[in-house]
């Protein structure tokens, strides 16, 4: 776990070096939300009803939305 979190540390410092705090903070914060959830349902069975799936697209069409139209970013 430790060297989980230090790597994953260490790529959001590379991250900030491209681009502001913010982006890259609201980034890491919905992919985790993402990724947990989907955690959830794989390995423990957790069930998604309608209101929390489409609370994750929400989420996802956001990260995508920042990646393709913001000029904030690098698309490099």
């Amino acid at each position: 776990m430790v060297i989980g979190y230090t790597l994953s540390f260490w790529f959001m410092a590379l991250t900030l070096k491209v681009m502001p705090v913010g982006i890259v903070y609201a980034i890491w914060s919905g992919l985790g939300i993402v990724l947990i959830a989907a955690i959830g349902h794989l390995i423990f069975g957790q069930r998604l009803d309608f209101p929390a799936l489409a609370g994750i697209a929400l989420i996802l069409l956001g990260i995508l939305v920042i990646h393709l139209f913001s000029n904030t970013t690098s698309n490099a």
